[in-house]
């Protein structure tokens, strides 16, 4: 899904009070959208979650979204799970 609909869908959601967590692959342009809070993870397009087949690599990054999501700390958080 493009970054910018996906940055755009969020700001609509957060502007009725919901808090909400994006990933991105292209953290420049995530930035320049302005979204709220966002997990920028060093994979390319088209594998948002790392590798298929990896249930642990997968776990950990949505325990980090989540992570991100009760801080409520706004801006794109950069992250290389190991």
């Amino acid at each position: 899904m493009c970054h910018q609909t996906v940055g755009l869908v969020q700001a609509a959601i957060e502007h009725r009070g919901i808090a909400t967590v994006s990933i991105t692959l292209l953290s420049e342009i995530t930035q320049k959208i302005g979204v709220s809070r966002s997990l920028s993870l060093p994979y390319p397009l088209g594998f948002p979650l790392g590798a298929p087949h990896d249930p642990t690599l997968q776990g950990q990054i949505v325990r980090k979204m989540l992570a991100i999501g009760r801080s409520a700390e706004p801006g794109i958080t950069r992250w290389e799970p190991t």
